[in-house]
């Protein structure tokens, strides 16, 4: 079967074994491998490495488009392959490592990985593993469910690995548009106007001389983990309603908004569902992942066409898409990252985006990686590619976490990914904080009212009259700005009856 996958005949003496495709990867190496969000990732050729590597020093450095399923990033920290990781993860074997020291990881918005491959400023790519639907006539690679940084790993790397993974439907082979920037200094402009617009190939050309080795593989995505919504998120997603209606009778939006991103977990799924019971029709989307929200809103007819990077679904939304994968062909695209997130396309397209914080301050500024200003989770991943070049960037969170022990809400965040020049409005369960036009006083009175959860809403506003006093155009009490993040440390709870309350 595997040979109508590949479809240049003298590539088939190039089929063997993932031990063997593995070879071609070295101690020392990098490694640029597809997978973008658990979605059309290398399956094979990494548990082979980490079977070599209890037999022989195997160190790499690893990058990908965002995060791998399948347990990819566990099995090769556990086999401790990864020397240095890029530019995204999620995996909690992997994570306890990075916050150990163990493993060196680079934290970078998505668009920029490969900017900086092509520019020498990173280790150039040595081999790159690239998952695949098909070779074509010419040897151009059809991705499977992600395209990610695959596209520019391959045209970048000294040697490729393409895995054929026949658990994917050839019927994916139309879905991609591959476009990379042309060179700098005389880079043209990209000539994307209109989300469903196509650009570029329906797949990643390449001089068939560089494919090393296929792998034949036989494996699905890992599912997305995403919860259905509850009363918290549909509170916050009837709130984002309000707004954006507010918006459109303001004359401010069209019925139609403008295209809307939203990050990848629970929340921001959770909350774009939100719009599927909205007044909202014939919307667009230009994302980096397609969600189960996605589908949903497609489904409803609330959703015209959605553009991103990959399409990560849980296990019966994922079975529905590719049972009807010619339907949704037809409005769907996914792309290479660097467009699907490029500054130049945000910009010019104005987009409204929705991401997660994990704790925004009083003032705006959002944490999205660091847990206790310290402790990465998962990454900065491409929120701030998006939030910094949208028509109106909004951010979302619950307002309390480990029931009530942590507001999300704090006097200062204790780690900054998003100033508050790039943050517009902030949403939790209580209410939404339209924060444009508003100095940073007013900003955070309007923080404090309509966001913050009432355990917390009066120590938040007694620390802002505290800090008024001493003056200043933020005004800040730097001895106690991060004392609830170091409550919380040593006594399990940003509450308490300590100094700061006592002082309130």
């Amino acid at each position: 079967m595997h040979k109508e996958r590949i479809r240049l005949a003298r590539l088939l003496d190039k089929v063997m074994p993932a031990e063997a495709a593995a070879e071609l990867i070295r101690d020392g190496m990098t490694v640029g491998m597809s997978g973008f969000t658990r979605a059309g990732d290398c399956k094979a050729v990494p548990e082979a490495l980490a079977r070599r590597a209890a037999k022989e020093p195997l160190r790499i450095t690893l990058m990908t488009g965002a995060s791998l399923g399948n347990d990819t990033d566990k099995i090769l920290a556990e086999a401790n392959v990864l020397a240095r990781r890029l530019p995204f993860q999620v995996d909690a074997t992997l994570r306890r490592k990075i916050n150990a020291g163990e493993v060196m990881f680079i934290d970078q918005h998505l668009s920029e990985t490969v900017e900086q491959l092509r520019g020498q400023q990173i280790a150039p790519v040595d081999v790159a593993v690239v998952e695949a639907v098909a070779i074509t006539e010419t040897g151009g690679i059809v991705p499977t469910t992600s395209v990610g940084n695959s596209a520019s790993f391959a045209m970048l790397a000294k040697q490729v690995i393409v895995e054929i993974n026949l658990n994917m439907p050839a019927g994916l082979e139309g879905l991609h548009d591959i476009y990379l920037p042309t060179p700098r200094p005389y880079r043209q402009p990209i000539p994307l106007i209109a989300a469903e617009q196509r650009i570029g190939l329906p797949y990643i050309p390449l001089d068939p001389a560089k494919i090393a080795a296929i792998v034949i593989t036989q494996k699905d995505d890992s599912p997305s983990n995403a919860l259905p919504p509850d009363q918290e998120t549909r509170q916050i997603a009837g709130h984002l309603n309000d707004f954006l209606l507010h918006e459109v009778r303001a004359g401010r939006l069209a019925p139609s908004l403008q295209p809307l991103q939203a990050g990848i977990g629970t929340i921001a799924n959770a909350v774009l569902h939100g719009l599927v019971d909205s007044p909202f029709r014939d919307l667009k989307m230009y994302s980096e992942v397609l969600q189960d929200s996605t589908i949903e809103l497609l489904d409803a007819g609330r959703l015209s066409f959605a553009s991103a990077s990959s399409v990560t679904l849980t296990s019966a939304v994922y079975a529905r898409f590719l049972a009807d994968l010619e339907r949704y062909k037809s409005r769907v695209i996914l792309r290479p990252q660097e467009i699907s997130n490029h500054p130049e396309i945000l910009r010019r397209l104005g987009l409204i985006t929705i991401n997660t914080a994990l704790e925004c301050d009083i003032y705006g500024n959002v944490n999205s990686t660091h847990v206790g200003g310290t402790h990465m989770m998962n990454g900065i991943g491409g929120s701030g590619d998006f939030a910094r070049n949208a028509h109106i960037s909004v951010f979302v969170t619950k307002s309390v976490a480990k029931a009530g022990a942590i507001s999300s809400i704090v006097p200062m965040v204790s780690h900054v990914d998003h100033t508050e020049h790039d943050v517009d409005v902030i949403v939790t369960e209580h209410g939404l904080a339209d924060l444009r036009g508003l100095a940073p006083r007013e900003r955070a009175q309007q923080i404090i009212a309509n966001c913050a959860d009432p355990l917390y809403r009066d120590l938040l506003g007694d620390y802002v009259t505290r800090a008024t006093r001493r003056g200043g155009h933020t005004p800040h009490l730097i001895e106690e700005a991060l004392a609830w993040h170091a409550r919380f440390r040593e006594e399990g709870t940003m509450g308490g009856t300590g100094p700061i309350l006592a002082a309130a």
